[in-house]
């Protein structure tokens, strides 16, 4: 890994492990030995990070000089915190992962006294079920729709009947018990949404239809808000 990746890694664990942190653990993290991770904290420490602690007692990242300051307020902080707890929830592990990472690098920027108060928020999420794992990989169906690239989708419908599709992926939707992909589907030739958990295989195919995503999705949410609402345009 080159010594600049390796370094960014570094930073990243810093900032999302809790303090303080090991050299053990730095070590794990960026796949070093210890004494090259000793030699990586002082790059930083001469690059501008401020980073309290030592060998044998552990690392906290005080200060970052990879994030501009963030001025939040408490209850800004606690929207924050709740909200990205909130992905926890989905099932979708990478989803949380880049919510406990994001979460990370935003208190990196605070000031003490601030971070200090996202990291002891009052306001928590729990669930007493948890949503099982989704069948199919959630990562693929997210680059299809942000690269905007037709899928081949094999689908379990209410009755119990399977059918193989072409879609045009838009966007997901979270409801209270079930995730949904908003798509055109090519075999109905309308959009409709598909249960997550209804899927049985996946597969992103070379197809684009890129520009129109934007626009496809603009309009159909567009649509149901004028069925959901008829009078609004009376």
């Amino acid at each position: 890994m080159p010594r600049a990746d390796r370094l960014f890694r570094l930073l990243d664990a810093m900032r999302r492990l809790p303090a303080p942190v090991t050299a053990a653990q730095l070590a794990a993290e960026t796949e070093v030995s210890e004494r090259t991770l000793y030699r990586d904290i002082e790059a930083l420490r001469a690059g501008g990070a401020l980073i309290d602690g030592a060998a044998g007692y552990g690392y906290t990242l005080s200060e970052d000089p990879a994030m501009p300051p963030q001025n939040l307020s408490r209850l800004e902080l606690e929207a924050l915190v709740l909200g990205l707890a909130e992905l926890r929830h989905l099932g979708d592990t990478d989803l949380a992962r880049a919510g406990e990472m994001a979460l990370a690098k935003i208190t990196a920027t605070l000031p003490e006294s601030r971070a200090h108060q996202a990291a002891h928020a009052v306001l928590a999420s729990y669930r007493m079920h948890k949503r099982p794992a989704p069948p199919v990989d959630l990562s693929l169906i997210r680059q299809a729709a942000w690269d905007e690239r037709m899928m081949r989708l094999h689908y379990c419908d209410r009755d119990g009947t399977e059918t193989v599709r072409v879609i045009w992926p838009l966007g997901f939707v979270y409801l209270d018990r079930e995730q949904m992909l908003l798509a055109l589907c090519s075999l109905r030739e309308d959009y409709r949404k598909f249960v997550i958990a209804r899927m049985r295989a996946i597969e992103v195919l070379s197809d684009s239809f890129r520009p129109r995503r934007v626009p496809m999705l603009r309009d159909y949410t567009a649509a149901i808000r004028k069925r959901a609402h008829p009078k609004a345009d009376a």
